[in-house]
């Protein structure tokens, strides 16, 4: 574990770890909450690749002086849910089996996972943190989603594969106790992100949600249920 420093650019973070600041790779490119991160604790793994500039990696920071940490490592999240299905924790979304497909190419665009007859699309958002009992938390401006044309691919080619015959959801991972998922208001910048969930929604892509729990020793998976009537 260690402090944060200070986020020179988005692919580094100066971490404070025994009394040595350590130059580490930040694994979200994209903004994270919109709270100052020098001086919040972080978790940090070390990684087995000695050519690596960076050592460490940092996986999680905490709003709450240590008390529990948010994850922000978006592609462990994929090997995270990928554990938790071949060991039947999400059952509930996909229980036709368990040979699970990593990175689908279909159509335009790369779903996250098949398991049988069923195309899963992840999507861990950062911008927005739904930090529950904290009087200043980092809310965002709730533009959650914000890669326009990759999550219209996205949701474009799940709408296909249900056109297929298949089934299609979307996962949305919070790596953290989080509340609900909170749609976005409606604003002019959010209304392409809004329609094409809504539309995918009412023509049968499944959405779902996922909390984990992260600390020094390992990930967990706290709770999942259904809110696709969110979009409806």
């Amino acid at each position: 574990m260690g402090s944060i420093v200070a986020r020179p650019n988005r692919f580094i973070m100066d971490v404070k770890k025994d009394e040595t600041t350590l130059q580490c790779h930040c694994p979200s490119t994209g903004k994270i909450g919109n709270m100052p991160l020098e001086g919040l604790p972080c978790l940090l793994s070390k990684s087995r690749d000695k050519k690596r500039k960076t050592h460490y990696t940092v996986e999680a920071i905490s709003f709450n002086e240590a008390k529990s940490f948010v994850g922000i490592n978006q592609n462990a999240v994929n090997r995270y849910v990928e554990y938790f299905f071949k060991n039947g924790f999400l059952e509930k979304i996909a229980s036709h089996g368990h040979r699970i497909l990593r990175e689908q190419k279909v159509g335009n665009a790369k779903l996250d996972f098949r398991i049988d007859h069923t195309y899963i699309e992840v999507k861990t958002p950062l911008k927005f943190l739904m930090l529950a009992n904290q009087q200043d938390r980092p809310c965002g401006d709730r533009e959650c989603l914000t890669s326009y044309d990759r999550l219209v691919r996205h949701m474009t080619e799940l709408v296909e594969r249900l056109r297929e015959n298949e089934n299609a959801i979307l996962l949305t991972c919070f790596v953290y106790d989080a509340p609900i998922f909170q749609v976005p208001t409606p604003t002019q910048k959010n209304k392409i992100i809004r329609d094409v969930v809504q539309r995918a929604a009412r023509s049968g892509v499944k959405m779902w949600q996922v909390n984990m729990h992260i600390n020094l020793y390992g990930v967990k998976l706290l709770k999942y249920f259904e809110i696709t009537h969110l979009f409806l």
